[in-house]
C-alpha cells in the first residue's frame, strides 16, 4: 500500500514507473488510468490530482526516459579513453538500459508512430534529437583524433547508430526475448565501428596494394 506520507513529486515519480512497468508487460496504448492507478493501489481520482490528464502522464513519462537515458549515455561516454570507444560504451549502455526498462521501446515506437502530435511525442522527438547530436559530437572529435575517416558523413554515422540499436530491439522483441540484443551487440558495434576506422581503411588499402603472389597449379 503506497504510503500518504509521499510527497506530490513522488507520487508523479511513482505515477511514471508504474507505467514503465507495466509498458513491460503489454501494448502501451492498452494502458488506461484505471490500470496505472491499480498498480499503484490508488484510485484514479488520486491519480488526477497530479496529473490533469492521461497525455500529461504520458508527457512525464517520456521526459523519464529522456532524463534517464541521456544520463546513461553520458556517463558511459565519459568514462572512455577515445571517441571511438565512448561510441561503443554508448551502444552498450543503450542495449542495458532497453532490457531493464523492456517497455520502453514500445512506448517509444508507439509515440513516433502516433499520427497526432502529442506532448509526449513531441519530447521523443527532442530525445533523438539530444541524443544524436551527442552522437555526432563523439564522432567528430574521432575524426580530429584520426580514429575515423575524415571524409565521414558524421550525421548519416549517427542515423546509422540509431538506426542499428533500432534494429536490434526490434529483432529481439519481435522473437520474443529482448536480452538477445545484449548478447548480437557486441560483434554489431565492432562492425559499425572497423567501418569507420581509419586505421583499419589504412590497412585495408595497404593490403590492395601488395602483389598478389602467383598460385602454383597442383
Amino acid at each position: 500500500m503506497q504510503s500518504k506520507y509521499l510527497s506530490a513529486e513522488e507520487r508523479r515519480q511513482r505515477t511514471v514507473e508504474a507505467v514503465v512497468a507495466l509498458a513491460g508487460t503489454q501494448n502501451p496504448s492498452d494502458i488506461t488510468t484505471a490500470a496505472i492507478a491499480s498498480e499503484m493501489s490508488v484510485t484514479q481520482g488520486a491519480l488526477f490530482r497530479h496529473f490533469p490528464s492521461k497525455d500529461a502522464i504520458w508527457q512525464a513519462v517520456m521526459e523519464w526516459v529522456a532524463d534517464r537515458l541521456l544520463d546513461r549515455i553520458d556517463r558511459a561516454a565519459e568514462q572512455s579513453d577515445s571517441p571511438l570507444a565512448a561510441l561503443h560504451a554508448i551502444f552498450m549502455s543503450h542495449i542495458e538500459f532497453v532490457i531493464e526498462h523492456p517497455g520502453v521501446p514500445r512506448m517509444m515506437f508507439g509515440e513516433l508512430q502516433r499520427a497526432e502530435s502529442t506532448p509526449a511525442k513531441k519530447v521523443a522527438h527532442t530525445l533523438m534529437k539530444r541524443y544524436a547530436e551527442r552522437l555526432v559530437h563523439k564522432l567528430e572529435e574521432a575524426k580530429a583524433d584520426g580514429e575515423i575517416l575524415n571524409d565521414t558523413d558524421t550525421q548519416a554515422a549517427a542515423i546509422l547508430f540509431i538506426g542499428m540499436i533500432q534494429g536490434l530491439v526490434m529483432q529481439s522483441m519481435l522473437a520474443g526475448n529482448l536480452r538477445a540484443a545484449k548478447v548480437n551487440a557486441p560483434a554489431v558495434i565492432e562492425i559499425y565501428c572497423r567501418g569507420l576506422s581509419a586505421r583499419h581503411a589504412h590497412r585495408t588499402s595497404q593490403a590492395s596494394k601488395e602483389p598478389r603472389q602467383s598460385r602454383k597449379k597442383a
